[in-house]
C-alpha cells in the first residue's frame, strides 16, 4: 500500500501543516492567528478523515481511482495553476507599477515557467 493511498495521509499531512503554521506564526509573534490557522487545518483534517461517503471528499482524498476522478483532478489542477499564474503576473505588475522591482513574483513566475517546460519535456518523452 502506498502511503499516499492511506486514508490517514492527507489528514495527518493537514495536521502537520497546521503545526508548522502554528509554530511559524507563534514565533513571529502572532499567537491568535497561530491558533486560528491550526484550528482551520485541524477542521480540514477532520472533514477529510470523517467525510463519510461524500463523493467530493473522496475526490479530495484521492480515493477516486476511476477515470472520471482522475480527469476531474487533472482539470482542477490545471485551473488552480492558471489562477496562481494569473495572481503572480498581477502581483508582479502591481509591484512594478508601485516602483518596486517585483523580484519575489518574477522568481515565482520563473519557477512556474521552468517547472512547466520540464514537465512538458518529461511527459513528451515518457509517453
Amino acid at each position: 500500500m502506498q502511503v499516499t493511498r492511506s486514508k490517514w495521509f492527507q489528514p495527518v499531512f493537514a495536521l502537520a501543516l497546521g503545526v508548522l503554521l502554528f509554530s511559524a506564526m507563534w514565533i513571529g509573534g502572532d499567537p491568535r492567528t497561530a491558533v486560528f490557522s491550526f484550528l482551520v487545518m485541524a477542521a480540514l483534517a477532520a472533514v477529510i478523515l470523517f467525510g463519510g461517503r461524500s463523493e467530493t471528499i473522496r475526490g479530495l482524498r484521492g480515493d477516486g481511482s476511476d477515470e472520471r476522478f482522475r480527469q476531474i483532478d487533472v482539470t482542477a489542477t490545471a485551473i488552480a495553476g492558471m489562477v496562481v499564474i494569473a495572481a503572480i503576473i498581477g502581483a508582479f505588475v502591481v509591484e512594478v507599477a508601485r516602483g518596486q522591482d517585483g523580484t519575489p513574483y518574477s522568481q515565482l513566475g520563473a519557477i512556474g515557467g521552468v517547472a512547466y517546460v520540464v514537465a512538458i519535456v518529461v511527459l513528451r518523452f515518457r509517453g
